[in-house]
């Protein structure tokens, strides 16, 4: 069966669907036949992402607050009539030096990465537990291998790989499977705003030279295959795939890379004000 038949009636819910990832993926599901709601928190981009995606449901929703997680979850699964495929695409990045660095900044990450996913698949897990249920957690590359200043973010995609692995044995006996997503360096808001600050500029992980970024596109178009198959795991690009067992033998490659400037980098990212990656409420 093709992903477009596969997905043509699926009822899908996304969150951090206003902006990037979240948005393309719901217009791609639309396009193949899906009916998609959306969860996010910039009513403007929300609404516009539903109306490309033919009038679909949206409602605003901070994954960080389990009460608002559960209500929009109870409203979109009402408007959908049921719920087959889960998107937990929230979450942000800031770079972060952990010594020295804004505790703030820490928690909040871990509360919309890691607290807000668990939140959402507890919501969703008794609607999709059927034989067409899916669920898909976003993790990233930075759960595997882990670079300097995103310790905050490596934690919080660290510990959603851990929430998806765990959950697809609980919901096995349902029928429903579990995907976990892994993308290195997308061309997003998110990349772009996570690496324009002045410490990453002076790493190797800035610039031109060392990151290569990739298009967007080949990401939702893996998403697509992946959702369609209710795949174990979704990679963009393909290369992850081939990092993700080597993880052991990445990270002191990595921290040996990662080394030049290092104290330059940690001093400057200090003193630099580094906002997190989607406006936030509070």
């Amino acid at each position: 069966m093709s992903g477009g038949r596969a997905l043509a009636g699926r009822r899908v819910l996304i969150t951090g669907a206003a902006r990037g990832i979240g948005a393309l993926t719901a217009e791609q599901l639309h396009r193949r036949g899906a009916r998609v709601a959306l969860l996010g928190i910039e009513p403007e981009l929300l609404a516009a992402v539903a109306e490309r995606c033919g009038g679909a449901a949206w409602f605003h929703c901070d994954v960080s607050d389990r009460e608002q997680v559960e209500r929009a979850v109870a409203e979109a699964v009402s408007r959908l009539g049921g719920l087959d495929v889960a998107i937990a695409n929230a979450g942000v990045a800031a770079q972060l030096p952990l010594v020295g660095g804004d505790p703030e900044i820490f928690e909040r990450t871990l509360a919309i990465n890691t607290l807000g996913t668990y939140y959402f698949v507890r919501a969703v897990g008794p609607h999709v537990s059927h034989p067409d249920g899916y669920v898909l957690v976003t993790a990233s590359l930075a759960a595997a291998v882990h670079p300097p200043l995103m310790g905050a973010y490596s934690a919080s995609k660290a510990a959603v790989e851990a929430l998806g692995n765990a959950l697809r044995a609980e919901l096995a006996p349902s029928g429903a499977r579990v995907g976990v997503a892994y993308y290195a360096e997308l061309d997003t808001d998110m990349t772009r705003r996570g690496f324009a600050t002045q410490a990453a500029a002076r790493g190797p992980l800035g610039g031109h030279g060392w990151r290569r970024v990739t298009p967007v596109e080949r990401a939702i178009d893996a998403l697509e295959r992946g959702i369609a198959r209710r795949s174990r795991r979704i990679v963009a690009p393909r290369w992850v795939a081939v990092v993700l067992p080597l993880r052991e033998l990445m990270q002191p490659l990595v921290e040996r890379v990662t080394r030049r400037n290092l104290e330059e980098m940690l001093e400057l990212a200090r003193r630099e004000e580094a906002p997190l990656t989607t406006p936030q409420e509070r």
